[in-house]
């Protein structure tokens, strides 16, 4: 693939964010010999949250992928604290979790949009091991967390 992660996201349309802060006692993302593990991330967007709620209840299939999508978009912004976008090899992988209305069962359709924008990214790279998880509840009332580990060359 030609071009960095962050000219082929701006060639999809998307745009990596400015990094955020961490919201309590931990790092966004720690780097381990060549791996990179990145915190848990929410659907941030200059601040706010794209939704909040549970998925199947007040927030809708649509509105859940476009926060996972935001959620990748801040994984790799949180993980270029500690690397080089650039330098990174393989996806290894991607844990979703979704906040789940009882009998919701659409976890891995919600976590697909994460998953899209690794594959924009990085390509074949970009394909990853994954969990797409349904809880209770997230964060500040998120729908979507999105976490990942990431291989350097």
């Amino acid at each position: 693939m030609g071009g960095s992660v962050a000219q082929r996201l701006h060639d999809g349309g998307l745009e990596l964010p400015v990094p955020s802060a961490a919201l309590g006692a931990y790092v966004p993302a720690t780097r381990a010999g060549d791996l990179v593990f990145t915190s848990g991330q929410l659907p941030m967007r200059a601040g706010e949250l794209l939704g909040t709620g549970r998925v199947g209840d007040d927030v809708d299939v649509e509105t859940a992928v476009r926060c996972a999508r935001q959620c990748a978009l801040n994984a790799l912004a949180a993980a270029s604290t500690v690397c080089d976008l650039d330098e990174i090899a393989q996806v290894v992988k991607l844990v979703g979790y979704v906040a789940s209305a009882p009998g919701f069962t659409g976890q891995p359709g919600v976590v697909d949009g994460a998953s899209g924008v690794l594959a924009l990214a990085f390509g074949e790279s970009g394909r990853h091991a994954r969990e797409a998880i349904g809880v209770a509840a997230l964060p500040l009332g998120a729908p979507v967390e999105v976490s990942l580990v990431l291989a350097l060359r």
